[in-house]
């Protein structure tokens, strides 16, 4: 059973999460933040069992991971199809999917570990239109189905020229492609540029930003699929 001390350890970090994410213009309602609060008690306690991530404190969790995955929220549509690629313990994808029910949500991961993790959260959060899908983005044969994506994410995965060559097959016209690209964001979309020609994306939406308590500036780019002119 949870101590009244740790429970109010959670409870402020997600008061932190608020004020954070309502700085960058997301403002969280009462049962947003009560799931996220559920979110962030899961993922403490399992990373103490397996090193889910490798962030040790509660604060770096809300920060890093969280008010990060939030970022892009307000630019995503209401309603899509969503793949969360190399998702993790569930980063971007969950907290996108806290923020935006309306997206059904795909969360793509190889580790069982993080897929049992996973699985919990959504059965503990209730969330409904999320399924979990072991598999690797090089090899979407094996667990593609339908069409593709309106919506696909992808944080901490790879190089921006793999990400690009991997998810542009399964992204649908029309559709968007989220890439989290770090410090050297500007840098990497300027080499991607053919890539990104080749495969008819434009960028629709830029997001520079530092995170609180942190000096490096980080780079998050919306791609628009529009096709091969």
């Amino acid at each position: 059973m949870m101590s009244v001390e740790k429970s109010n350890e959670f409870l402020d970090e997600i008061c932190l999460l608020a004020d954070k994410a309502a700085s960058f213009g997301i403002g969280l309602s009462s049962s947003e933040l009560g799931l996220f609060q559920s979110y962030l008690e899961e993922l403490w306690e399992w990373n103490s069992r397996f090193n889910l991530t490798g962030l040790k404190t509660l604060e770096s969790m809300v920060i890093d991971l969280f008010l990060d995955s939030l970022l892009p929220s307000p630019f995503l549509p209401q309603k899509a199809l969503m793949l969360d690629v190399g998702s993790g313990a569930g980063f971007p994808g969950l907290p996108l999917k806290i923020r935006r029910p309306g997206l059904q949500t795909h969360l793509l991961e190889t580790s069982t570990k993080k897929l049992s993790f996973l699985k919990q959260v959504i059965r503990k959060l209730g969330l409904q239109g999320v399924n979990v899908i072991q598999g690797r983005i090089e090899a979407p044969e094996l667990w593609l189905h339908g069409d593709g994506y309106g919506v696909i994410t992808a944080r901490a995965l790879a190089d921006l020229n793999k990400i690009l060559l991997w998810c542009s097959p399964i992204l649908l016209e029309g559709g968007v492609l989220v890439a989290f690209l770090g410090a050297e964001g500007d840098k990497d979309l300027e080499k991607s540029k053919e890539v990104m020609d080749s495969h008819g994306l434009r960028v629709e939406k830029e997001i520079s930003y530092s995170l609180p308590g942190k000096k490096t500036r980080r780079h998050t780019f919306i791609l628009k699929k529009e096709g091969i002119g």
